[in-house]
C-alpha cells in the first residue's frame, strides 16, 4: 500500500542514530522570494538562505534582516507564505527542509 507524503515527516529515531545530527542548529538552504516593495529594499527578488532547521517565524525574519537591514522598516506589515501557506511573524514554529519556499509579501495597495 503507498502512503502520500508520510516520507517528509520522517524524523531521525534516536540522538545516537546515523541521522542524528539533523538537530534544530544545523541549517538548510531555503529560497527566498520577495514581492513588491520587499524586493525593492532587498535589491533583488529572489536568493538562496542558509538558515536554521527549526526557528519561529520572527526568528526567520531577523535572519532575513541580517542580510538585508533594509527590510526591517515593513516589519509591522510583512507576512511570510511558507511552502506556500501563509504564516504571520511571531513565535509559530516553522521546521523547515532544504528547498523549501520563503515568501515576503508586503501590504498591497488597492480594493
Amino acid at each position: 500500500r503507498l502512503s502520500s507524503g508520510r516520507r517528509r515527516h520522517r524524523e531521525p529515531a534516536a540522538e545516537g542514530s546515523p541521522a542524528g545530527d539533523r538537530g534544530s542548529m544545523r541549517c538548510q538552504q531555503v529560497s527566498v522570494l520577495y514581492f513588491a516593495r520587499s524586493a525593492e529594499l532587498a535589491g533583488l527578488r529572489c536568493e538562496t538562505l542558509s538558515v536554521p532547521r527549526q526557528l519561529t517565524s520572527l526568528q526567520l525574519w531577523e535572519e532575513i534582516v541580517k542580510v538585508h537591514p533594509r527590510l526591517a522598516v515593513i516589519r509591522d506589515q510583512v507576512v511570510f507564505a511558507v511552502r506556500q501557506e501563509y504564516v504571520l511573524l511571531g513565535d509559530q514554529l516553522l521546521v523547515l527542509q532544504p528547498g523549501d519556499e520563503v515568501a515576503i509579501i508586503p501590504p498591497i495597495s488597492g480594493g
